[in-house]
């Protein structure tokens, strides 16, 4: 059995898709980062770094494991599955999900706080990653042209970079004339574990829309987090 604390965002829903498509038996704990939880002894004995998610494997001695591409990796290589073993194939995912790691999630995360949850409207930060977001989702698209999935068979590296690009217009950056990373998305968003998974937990706004007064006022919560640097405030 799993434990895995999370909350419903792309990062967490990553590895709950994962978990879904592995079939693999696990608990929720679902954190309440408006609160400050993430910030608790007892999750920063999981995670010194105080961010979702992290995992706990109960049939390996209570093993932690926090960063959600390091937890990815970690259930498929206790699976055997999502990744391959050969040394090739596993640096191909492992290529495609630093991918992720360090350019998908960061530049949206960025769009995100300038466009939504910034306390004020700097153009310029906001264009910057935009711009950014979209030259990425074009890297993926050409890559997408000449394959079907990002590495090889399906993957991990799949999951982590679709639980990010199918937020894309939260982050307002359009993915028009993308065509081949329009087809992956959609064959991804099929999956009927990947549906479950992202309902694992279900998220208090629809984060592949936008405009209505529900999201308005989770951005205005979220404004108040990006204040206080993820703290909760003082007492």
């Amino acid at each position: 059995m799993i434990t895995l604390h999370t909350a419903a965002t792309p990062n967490g829903h990553k590895v709950s898709i994962a978990l879904e498509e592995l079939g693999l038996p696990y608990e929720l704990r679902v954190l309440d980062l408006a609160a400050g939880e993430q910030k608790r002894p007892e999750f920063l004995a999981l995670n010194p770094n105080g961010r979702i998610p992290a995992i706990v494997d109960h049939g390996a001695d209570d093993f932690a494991v926090f960063e959600s591409g390091a937890i990815l990796i970690y259930l498929a290589e206790k699976t055997g599955r999502l990744m391959p073993r050969d040394a090739q194939g596993r640096s191909r995912v492992i290529q495609w999900l630093m991918f992720q790691m360090g350019g998908i999630g960061p530049m949206m995360g960025q769009a995100n706080v300038f466009l939504r949850y910034f306390p004020e409207k700097i153009q310029p930060a906001i264009d910057r990653y935009q711009a950014e977001c979209r030259r990425l989702f074009e890297v993926l698209d050409g890559h997408l042209a000449r394959h079907e999935w990002l590495a090889g068979d399906y993957s991990i590296a799949d999951i982590a970079n679709w639980a990010w690009v199918r937020t894309h217009r939260w982050s307002g950056v359009p993915i028009d004339g993308l065509d081949h990373l329009r087809r992956w998305r959609d064959a991804i968003r099929d999956r009927p574990a990947v549906q479950r998974g992202i309902e694992r937990p279900p998220s208090r706004i629809d984060l592949t829309r936008d405009g209505d007064e529900q999201a308005r006022a989770f951005s205005e919560q979220a404004r108040a987090m990006v204040v206080t640097g993820g703290n909760p405030p003082r007492q």
